[in-house]
């Protein structure tokens, strides 16, 4: 076996790659529930490309630091087609996640998809290397595997446990972690052999011709990584509440008035104001009787809304619809979910706190926080 190391300043890009990706490729998808199909289409491509890239960056940016005692060359279309599964391999997590209802299952389901990307884009590209040759140990190949399903789960479940921005943040920390210690656990467990017979299957890939599509790729993300941090902060058009509201209440110059005749106020009637939810979908806005929603959970600044087996998006915020909806009997069962106790069909108690199952939609698992417990098991009439 040759001997190996890694320069530590190549190391340290990598991880910096890794975590400017996963931040743009979750920030480009913040907010996409309220958009049209079409545009969550664009969206989730972007960010498909910003995550596959920056995993298959990270990954040669760590080769490039790679120090081995012989020369050796990569094979050009294996190299591509690591990118491409990459890309690929996000693109259909992030598809489920955003085209699909965001249960824990499905959560789990976009994790593991992620993770077995980053393992397949890291084994296919050391399976272009030429001259020289990989010797895997199963140990190394199940660390690698475990590593990346496991972080990538985590990543994914805080990231969109709530799409805010300290969600984002934490959850670009969870990917840039699972790239790079995927990378290295699987180094770990390899070793490396001459081999000066390997046929290539394309065009061979110098490690100059590689450093420059790295470059290439690194600066891309860089220039997207600032395009969506600079967005990232909130900026007057993401006011607070209390914001809105003081500029909405600004005094105005009063219009004139034609003092020909007595100003008559019109009769006011009596009619009840009856409370319709708005939501979006396609660029058009529909309206629901708020005795059919059984659930109302926070989506960054907006809301969605659990109506049976569809989850709908409100441009309310969580505190709004609470505001409204709370008179009408929904409780604030968690930070980020409203709950309407008359759809509720099966609770369960979990130490200190629990969780709800609502009717139409029984595999969406609705926390309870330990200071509701005792508001919603009376509501419940337990």
């Amino acid at each position: 076996m040759l001997e190996f190391s890694h320069d530590w300043r190549l190391v340290v890009a990598a991880f910096a790659i890794a975590l400017m990706a996963g931040f743009t490729g979750l920030s480009l998808t913040r907010g996409v529930s309220r958009r049209t199909v079409a545009q969550r289409k664009v969206a989730v491509s972007m960010a498909s490309v910003a995550l596959g890239g920056g995993i298959w960056s990270m990954h040669f940016v760590a080769m490039l630091g790679l120090q081995l005692p012989i020369l050796y060359t990569y094979d050009a279309l294996t190299t591509l087609v690591s990118a491409l599964v990459a890309i690929l391999m996000t693109g259909l997590a992030l598809l489920i996640l955003h085209f699909r209802p965001r249960t824990r299952r499905m959560l789990v389901l976009a994790g593991v998809i992620i993770g077995l990307g980053i393992s397949l884009m890291h084994y296919i590209g050391m399976s272009g290397m030429e001259l020289c040759r990989p010797v895997y140990t199963p140990l190394g190949v199940a660390g690698a595997l475990v590593a990346s399903v496991a972080l990538s789960v985590m990543a994914v479940r805080v990231a969109y446990s709530e799409r805010g921005r300290r969600n984002i943040v934490l959850g670009t920390v969870g990917f840039g972690l699972a790239v790079v210690m995927v990378h290295f656990i699987a180094m770990a467990g390899t070793g490396f052999l001459p081999d000066g017979t390997a046929e290539a299957v394309g065009p061979a890939l110098s490690n100059e011709m590689l450093a420059i599509l790295v470059t290439l790729a690194a600066f891309v993300i860089s220039a997207a990584f600032l395009l969506t941090g600079i967005t990232f902060a909130p900026s007057g058009e993401e006011a607070e509440p209390g914001e809105a509201v003081a500029v909405a209440q600004r005094p105005q110059a009063p219009p004139p008035v034609e003092m020909t005749a007595p100003v008559v106020a019109p009769a006011v009637r009596a009619e009840p104001v009856v409370l319709r939810v708005p939501h979006e979908k396609e660029g058009r806005t529909f309206f629901l009787d708020p005795a059919t929603i059984s659930a109302v959970r926070a989506e960054g600044h907006y809301t969605v809304m659990q109506k049976g087996a569809d989850a709908l998006f409100c441009p309310w915020s969580i505190s709004e619809a609470e505001e409204r909806l709370a008179p009408l009997g929904f409780l604030r069962v968690h930070r980020s979910y409203l709950l309407n106790p008359a759809h509720v069909v099966k609770f369960e108690r979990l130490k200190d706190s629990g969780q709800c199952s609502v009717e139409g939609a029984e595999g969406l698992r609705i926390p309870v926080s330990r200071a509701r417990l005792a508001e919603l098991r009376e509501a419940l009439g337990l």
